[in-house]
């Protein structure tokens, strides 16, 4: 009895985690895809000295993260893309700490260390605590 208890909590708690860093990724994958660079360059200073191509490339991979979060565990297709999705954004979190560490910019990393744990507890908790099951 108990353990079905902590499954639905931990299943509630990751669904929670999951809708946040999804909202989170998906707001700023819009914002590096669609503002210009100029705009984007107001509220991350790092952009007006950043190849277009990758603002755009890493927006690109914020937004298919964060629709990987939610999208194949919400309609039960493939769940297990919700696992690789939070790893991919996990990945991109520590590559956005080392760019951040190399200009210099120590103040961000903290928020990239938090996410990245995020997404990890989530890769964690759909592939081994409380994973979902496919649609048969």
């Amino acid at each position: 009895m108990m353990k079905q208890k902590s499954n639905k909590a931990i299943n509630i708690v990751l669904w929670i985690a999951q809708g946040l860093l999804a909202v989170m990724f998906i707001m700023a994958g819009m914002m590096k895809t669609t503002q210009p660079v100029e705009v984007l360059a107001e509220s991350l200073p790092w952009v007006a000295s950043s190849p277009i191509g990758l603002i755009r490339f890493i927006g690109i991979s914020e937004l298919l993260g964060g629709l990987g979060l939610m999208i194949p565990s919400i309609f039960r297709f493939k769940p297990v893309l919700t696992v690789w999705a939070s790893i991919g954004l996990a990945i991109i979190m520590v590559l956005a700490a080392g760019f951040h560490a190399i200009r210099g910019e120590f103040t961000g990393i903290g928020m990239n260390v938090i996410l990245m744990g995020i997404a990890l507890f989530i890769a964690w908790g759909r592939s081994k605590k409380a994973p979902i099951q496919a649609k048969r």
